[in-house]
């Protein structure tokens, strides 16, 4: 993996149209809203982070994507969401590579556990010591202190499996 380099995004702003790219072949939002999201990136969470390859002292392209949340009710942990490696890179050992360093930067924080949500990725978490959890809200509180009816569908969709790692 040393042709690869994981690092924050807002460290290197001149990659975001591509990293905007990269999210949007696989959950197509408008470009304005997605590049909005991503300028948000910082050192104290929320930090998108971006797999790139090298090529010498350049960056090549950018192969994967990864963003921390803070999470209000559980101050000890992170939420992990929009993972992404290009399509034609999976299976690589890519994806595995950029969640353990995004765990790193997570526990770099003073964090010790780091959440995520996955429609249809249950096994490749798992075989990274993650484990199934009740539902979390990154937006405060908890859940059954939202009121379900402002609630959007997006925050815990029914069909989404909750999963957590203790970080070591």
């Amino acid at each position: 993996m040393e042709r690869f380099e994981v690092f924050p995004l807002h460290r290197n702003k001149h990659l975001i149209k591509q990293c905007c790219a990269v999210i949007n072949s696989e959950w197509p939002r408008s470009e304005m809203a997605r590049l909005h999201s991503l300028e948000a990136s910082c050192d104290t969470l929320p930090t998108s982070l971006v797999l790139v390859e090298k090529e010498e002292d350049n960056f090549k392209a950018v192969l994967g994507h990864s963003k921390i949340t803070p999470i209000p009710s559980i101050p000890d942990g992170g939420f992990i969401e929009t993972v992404v490696i290009v399509n034609h890179h999976r299976g690589q050992g890519l994806g595995k590579y950029l969640m353990c360093k995004t765990e790193e930067f997570i526990k770099t924080l003073g964090l010790n556990f780091a959440y995520l949500s996955t429609i249809d990725k249950q096994e490749f978490y798992s075989k990274l010591g993650y484990i199934q959890c009740q539902p979390i809200s990154i937006y405060g509180g908890c859940l059954s202190s939202i009121n379900k009816s402002n609630m959007v569908s997006v925050i815990v969709p029914s069909r989404k499996t909750f999963m957590k790692k203790k970080l070591t």
